[in-house]
């Protein structure tokens, strides 16, 4: 039996999927600071990918790309070790 055929049964149940482009902690000061137009630099460089996670797990990667006239997320690699 394949690994799908094995999860077949579970193939209904909706699951929330979090594209996380970075996190980052600041103090309540200043976030009171901040205003329209504010700014929150990242670690991250432009074009590099998002974390995906189900569940709070990470499983993979992605890019983010335009679909039409919204945003939507491709993936790029899944985490072997979820």
């Amino acid at each position: 039996m394949t690994a799908m055929e094995e999860i077949a049964a579970f193939a209904g149940v909706p699951v929330d999927i979090e594209a996380e482009l970075d996190r980052r902690i600041l103090s309540v000061g200043q976030i009171l600071q901040m205003e329209p137009g504010s700014l929150i630099g990242m670690k991250r460089s432009a074009g590099e990918n998002i974390d995906l996670y189900v569940g709070g797990t990470l499983i993979g990667c992605g890019e983010i790309v335009v679909v039409e006239n919204s945003l939507g997320v491709r993936i790029t690699d899944f985490n072997s070790d979820a």
